[in-house]
């Protein structure tokens, strides 16, 4: 398999899609069932955020080695609106959509690594990092 791969996110049946491309790489990895229904649990989040609030964007999955650690990087990027107020957006129950608010600290929480770069009319670019222990 490839070290990188990416779903373009225009439908909900991309989120589907790539959810599936998340749960294999894991598995290739060597993630056990936990981990990788906590990683396609995150890139699920990040696609649909994308999907609902930027329209369309990208998810990429990266293999990654740094010095004796494995693990995978999850990026979602997009060129929507950005978000305006990043600290709301970090804060528990926080929800725009009507759903559970688990949103972004749920993606932190669930992921190792949590990087997240906005700017209003630009766009977003969410880096997430699970290390395989």
């Amino acid at each position: 398999m490839k070290d990188r791969s990416y779903v373009d996110i225009f439908t909900e049946w991309d989120i589907v899609a790539a959810r599936q491309l998340g749960r294999n790489e894991a598995k290739e990895i060597g993630f056990g069932t936990v981990d990788q229904a906590r990683i396609t649990t995150a890139i699920s989040e990040l696609a649909r955020n994308i999907y609902l609030y930027a329209g369309t964007g990208r998810i990429e999955i990266s293999r990654i080695h740094e010095k004796s650690l494995f693990g995978i990087s999850i990026v979602a990027s997009d060129q929507g609106p950005g978000i305006a107020d990043v600290r709301q957006v970090m804060n528990d129950g926080y929800t725009t959509s009507g759903g559970l608010g688990a949103g972004m600290p749920g993606v932190k929480r669930l992921m190792d690594e949590f990087d997240l770069v906005t700017k209003q009319g630009v766009g977003t670019t969410i880096t997430t990092i699970k290390w395989l222990r």
